[in-house]
């Protein structure tokens, strides 16, 4: 029962992610895409430091002083601001698509910078999986775009923010860690729209109220996410991740009327079967380790 509810909350906060991007990817055909990240951002801070205040707890605690926390930080605006970049500019189903690809990528980093174990089989599934990536951007057929690069980077940048995540040792949890990401993507926000040389503008009562919805479907997703990880078997739960990949094709062909061509298709089933294999080992080989260490 507990997988079931932790696996409903999971599906519906992939549900929420993909709407919002698709809303992101709406407002970028009248908004920039840096001013865009920072009112998402500085919503969902404020809204974090009012729970906060609801709840009497500190809004800032001592360890978001910490050199991981900033590090996480850093990979959690390289991530964004190229992954909003490359929604405004690429179909929302093939960004999706790429960023698939992200579980294979922290399991590969925690074997390079965490030295955890990962045997031939996760190896051999990584690779398969980034076959599986290259079917979907296809280097040198003229699929190798500016958007595609920012993607690609995007995946990197949220693997990072993963695999430091793990890192952490510091006494901190997910609410004050978000608080901290979605504080450093305002001035972050705010400089891609200097760089880009785009110009602020006032949105109107439509724009200004699907921003809000944006910041609410964020949270929204935040919070289910908390909810499917409370309880229940980790790896079944966490393969529902993947369901974002579907309503992505689902939403991006009904609203944006998307065509996602038999290559890419193909290439996005390789990724979340790869993906799937590794988390499943994964978790197979933790509760393996688990048993040999419990007393008789």
């Amino acid at each position: 029962m507990e997988n079931l509810r932790g696996a409903a909350f999971m599906t519906f906060s992939m549900l929420a992610f993909a709407i919002e991007d698709v809303l992101i990817k709406m407002l970028g055909a009248r908004i920039p895409a840096g001013q865009i990240i920072s009112v998402i951002g500085a919503g969902a801070a404020l809204a974090f430091a009012c729970w906060f205040i609801i709840q009497r707890q500190p809004v800032f605690v001592p360890a978001h002083k910490n050199g991981k926390v900033w590090l996480r930080a850093v990979f959690e605006v390289l991530g964004t601001l190229m992954f909003i970049s490359a929604l405004i500019r690429m179909d929302v189903t093939q960004l999706s698509a790429i960023i698939q690809a992200t579980p294979l990528v922290v399991a590969m980093g925690g074997a390079i910078f965490l030295g955890q174990s990962v045997g031939w089989r996760r190896w051999a599934a990584i690779l398969v999986g980034f076959m599986g990536v290259l079917l979907i951007i296809r280097p040198g057929l003229d699929g190798l775009t500016v958007a595609t690069l920012f993607g690609v980077g995007g995946m990197f940048g949220l693997a990072g923010r993963d695999l430091v995540t793990r890192s952490i040792t510091v006494p901190i949890s997910g609410a004050h860690l978000s608080l901290h990401a979605f504080l450093v993507l305002i001035p972050a926000g705010l400089f891609l729209v200097w760089i880009n040389g785009d110009t602020l503008v006032i949105p109107t009562a439509r724009d200004g109220a699907t921003l809000i919805g944006c910041i609410a479907i964020a949270l929204l997703a935040y919070l289910c996410i908390v909810a499917a990880t409370r309880a229940g078997d980790a790896a079944f739960i966490s393969s529902f991740r993947y369901t974002r990949m579907i309503f992505a094709l689902i939403l991006g062909m009904v609203v944006l009327n998307e065509r996602p061509d038999q290559m890419t298709l193909i290439g996005v089933a390789i990724v979340i079967a790869a993906g799937l294999f590794t988390l499943l080992r994964e978790a197979r080989l933790r509760r393996t380790s688990q048993a040999s260490l419990d007393p008789l």
